[in-house]
């Protein structure tokens, strides 16, 4: 029989060690699948986290890349840190983009940059409306929210999959299905930096991501909503004797983690496709719940995190262009990292018992 005994007091130097070592667990594993697939480990180890760094515009692919994990993964912290498991956030980021795709598509002609206000308004407002369905159910219900959230996922797929099949189609896009092309001021302009031009595809975007997270910090450390979403995680009891409302702190976590959600779904067309398509995300809501728990649950920490996580993405694609490395390679990583990293969290805070269960009358008979 296996038992987890809470520990007393768990050092601040082992909760810092833990990613790291997932983190290098993960490589040699890595390692050692490589190898039994045939490929030279240092070589494809080497093409999955060193090349996509050797030259200066790569950095800005990397940030593009980490961009969409960022924003979602702050909003992630708020609900993962109230106990509330939003897994649908590739949802919400989906009916982000067709919020801000209704407004894209249906004022084509503006040019004006500030166009991108209400897009992103929009965006937040049907993602958050999305991640609002869970929510209630949960509250009315008591539903589980890791079903409802994930089945909802694809239930916003099917629905973008069908507009741009058939009502939003362009009708010029030979059969394709794709919406009409955005606007000017539909699309977020890519960012020059003085003195060095152009990184890669880095957009204005990427800084919006930083500056998102460094608020998700500020509210969660220096807020009264911060203080009551911890206490409702942690201490449920105390926070109803304090006078906090679960059921407020269930709707406010999960409509704010559907709208940076639905933010990121209109980042991404916005910026780097132009249109809508069947697919406008490269599974990125899903990525981010691994993003979290690497950043363990702290939104300044989830910018390092994103851009581990991305750094193994653009890896993959550099290892399948170049060595020829199945894409599904990179999945394993990031199964191997969030398997790696919930068990550090579980040996972090338990002590592990290992015995033999005992039966009632054995256990009658010992009294």
């Amino acid at each position: 029989m296996i038992t987890l005994t809470p520990r007393r007091h768990v050092a601040w130097q082992l909760t810092l060690l833990i990613p790291v070592i997932a983190v290098l667990i993960t490589i040699l594993a890595g390692g050692v699948i490589f190898a039994v697939l045939g490929y030279e480990p240092l070589e494809t180890l080497f093409e999955f986290f060193i090349k996509p760094l050797s030259q200066p515009y790569q950095f800005g692919n990397l940030m593009v890349k980490a961009c969409p994990l960022i924003i979602i993964g702050t909003g992630l912290v708020f609900c993962y840190r109230a106990n509330i498991w939003n897994i649908g956030a590739e949802g919400q980021l989906i009916f982000g983009a067709l919020g801000a795709g209704l407004l894209a598509l249906s004022f084509p002609d503006v040019t004006s940059k500030w166009f991108l206000v209400p897009m992103a308004i929009a965006a937040m407002l049907a993602g958050g409306l999305w991640a609002f369905v869970p929510a209630v159910l949960k509250v009315r219900f008591n539903t589980n929210e890791i079903l409802v959230s994930l089945m909802l996922t694809y239930v916003a797929g099917f629905f973008l999959d069908w507009l741009v099949r058939g009502p939003w189609r362009d009708p010029m896009s030979f059969g394709f299905p794709l919406t009409p092309s955005y606007g000017d001021g539909a699309l977020i302009s890519g960012l020059v930096l003085p003195g060095i031009g152009r990184l890669g595809q880095l957009h204005w975007a990427v800084p919006l991501s930083f500056v998102v997270a460094f608020i998700g910090w500020f509210v969660m450390r220096h807020t009264l909503t911060g203080f009551q979403v911890r206490v409702i995680g942690n201490a449920p009891q105390a926070g109803k004797f304090a006078g906090f409302k679960p059921d407020r702190v269930t709707y406010g976590v999960l409509i704010a983690s559907g709208g940076l959600a639905g933010l990121a779904g209109m980042i991404e067309v916005s910026a780097n496709i132009g249109q809508l398509q069947p697919n406008v995300s490269f599974g990125y809501g899903f990525t981010a719940i691994i993003v979290v728990f690497l950043a363990r649950l702290n939104p300044v920490a989830v910018i390092v995190a994103g851009l581990v996580v991305a750094l193994a993405e653009l890896g993959g694609d550099a290892a399948q262009i170049s060595l020829g490395v199945p894409k599904v390679v990179t999945g394993v990583f990031k199964g191997i990292l969030l398997f790696m990293l919930l068990s550090g969290e579980t040996l972090t805070h338990y002590h592990i018992r290992f015995g033999r269960a005992q039966t009632a009358s054995r256990k009658h008979q010992e009294g």
